[in-house]
């Protein structure tokens, strides 16, 4: 049982295919694990080492897929979304204490300036139109040998996220490398992954979700992905004909987009032989679950995950097992269970706070006693999702108690953009929440009261904080008040405020 990703990509045959792209060779498991052990004693040579963290900043592809597999091998990754801002990339270099920036060759990213303001080296990923799809080598000169070389082992940290809080700072998630093996072992056992399966991944490869269930669930079951430049609803079909894949994972929002173009792609729709598709990250409306399968003609297999648990947490099984619409299915992995304030378990059809343990779950936040304080109890993990389960062991999510925003899988601190917003010099106050959106699940919402004597209208406001935010967490709708509603003891509330608005 792999314990490491050096250990995971053992298995797979040394003429099989681990990781393929449009227009590119493929790239065997012989060869990765060639890239992988080259790419490790690279980062030895250059300084970086076991449990050192090295930040990417790479495009959606077949790189950022190996990259995150070879630095993680033998030291830490924390891949950034390329869509941030200056400020945003020198507060994530800066909170992780990056030891090293990988960007692709030629990158004009903001994240370089940043790094070169903190005296973070910057190492460019180089590689060929020519060379087989994720093959790369790593540009660029680094300080003396890394303090702790080598092959990473079960308890060295492999992967670092931000979470985000809407009391506090966003939160560093560290995963360690067995985390993130016994994540991608038990998506393989609930899907009966093999290595004849072949994923098409159209997920970011800065988020949990594309990592660990899209590449990493793959390659420990032998099999490989193929990797898409991110989502496109216009090209997403003539990856499917190019890849023949047997299913892909994605977010409700994409699988919508899909099935309304699926007329559009008959011939290659008519062609496909997927064994399954799998969806997680946000909710799944049961309607969208049954035109999914109609149009498709496979089963939908609707999943629960979340960064503390390296993903995986619940899911419905495959067929003959029941796959039940609204559900998240079973527990998948790590044991979960519903508790209630006082710490207590509660039973079948009670309704409380999703709990949560096991191999794949972090051992805590990093360098927050507060929040781990909060979060752990008597050795589980409070998810902050209400829930219940019905007599046959399904689960089923009726809502968060967090006030994450969850804009179709992307996750956003509401305080995050406050903190933003006020620094606008006509605005006093301002509460980020969630707005309901039929096809997001929530969109990001902002309540405004402006300084007397000061004016901005809705495009001012929006444009600011574009320039500070990825386009994905800028408020899609401003409202302006002459006062924001408080709960009883003088809190401005952010839950229900769509409500209270009349939105």
């Amino acid at each position: 049982m792999a314990d490491t990703i050096q250990e995971l990509i053992a298995t797979g045959a040394d003429d099989a295919v681990a990781i393929a792209c449009w227009e590119r060779a493929p790239l065997t498991y012989k060869t990765l694990r060639a890239l992988v052990e080259k790419t490790v004693t690279d980062m030895n040579r250059l300084g970086i080492g076991r449990n050192d963290r090295v930040a990417i900043v790479l495009s959606n592809g077949p790189e950022m897929a190996t990259a995150f597999l070879a630095v993680g091998a033998g030291a830490t990754t924390a891949p950034l979304n390329p869509g941030y801002r200056t400020e945003e990339f020198r507060f994530y270099l800066e909170d992780l204490n990056a030891k090293a920036l990988f960007v692709e060759a030629g990158s004009d990213s903001p994240a370089i300036g940043v790094a070169e303001e903190l005296g973070v080296p910057v190492l460019e990923i180089g590689h060929s139109d020519d060379d087989p799809a994720g093959m790369f080598e790593i540009i660029g000169d680094g300080g003396s040998a890394a303090s702790s070389s080598g092959f990473a082992e079960p308890g060295d940290i492999a992967l670092v996220l931000h979470t985000s809080g809407t009391t506090s700072r966003p939160k560093i998630v560290p995963l360690s490398q067995t985390n993130i093996c016994a994540s991608a072992r038990h998506i393989g056992e609930i899907l009966a992954l093999g290595p004849g399966d072949r994923c098409v991944n159209i997920m970011p490869l800065f988020h949990i979700h594309g990592l660990i269930a899209a590449v990493l669930s793959s390659l420990a079951a032998g099999g490989s992905t193929y990797c898409t430049p991110g989502f496109d609803a216009l090209r997403v079909f003539r990856w499917f004909e190019d890849a023949a894949p047997s299913w892909y994972t994605a977010v409700p929002t994409m699988h919508q987009a899909m099935v309304s173009r699926a007329s559009r792609n008959a011939e290659i729709l008519d062609a496909m032989d997927l064994r399954f598709i799998r969806s997680s990250s946000s909710s799944l409306p049961p309607q969208v679950m049954a035109s999914l399968e109609d149009t498709f003609g496979c089963p939908v297999i609707e999943s629960y995950g979340m960064t503390e648990a390296a993903h995986q947490m619940a899911s419905n099984p495959l067929p003959p097992a029941a796959r039940k619409p609204g559900s998240v299915g079973v527990a998948a992995g790590p044991e979960v269970e519903i508790m209630d304030e006082e710490g207590n378990v509660l039973a079948a059809g009670e309704t409380g706070e999703i709990v949560i343990r096991g191999p794949n779950v972090t051992a805590g936040y990093e360098a927050n006693d507060k929040a781990n304080a909060e979060a752990f109890s008597d050795g589980w993990f409070r998810t902050g999702d209400q829930g219940s389960f019905d007599d046959e062991g399904y689960l089923s999510i009726t809502g968060r108690l967090k006030e994450i925003i969850n804009r179709g899988g992307e996750k956003i601190s509401p305080r995050e953009v406050d903190e933003v917003l006020l620094d606008h010099p006509a605005v006093a106050q301002a509460v980020t929440f969630a707005l309901p959106h039929d096809k997001l699940g929530e969109e990001v919402a902002a309540a405004i009261v402006l300084k007397e004597g000061e004016s901005a209208g809705d495009a001012e406001i929006r444009d600011f904080a574009g320039e500070r935010l990825a386009d994905f967490k800028v408020p899609r709708k401003v409202v302006f008040l002459e006062e924001i509603p408080k709960g009883a003891t003088g809190k401005l509330q952010r839950i229900g405020l769509h409500e209270k608005l009349g939105l």
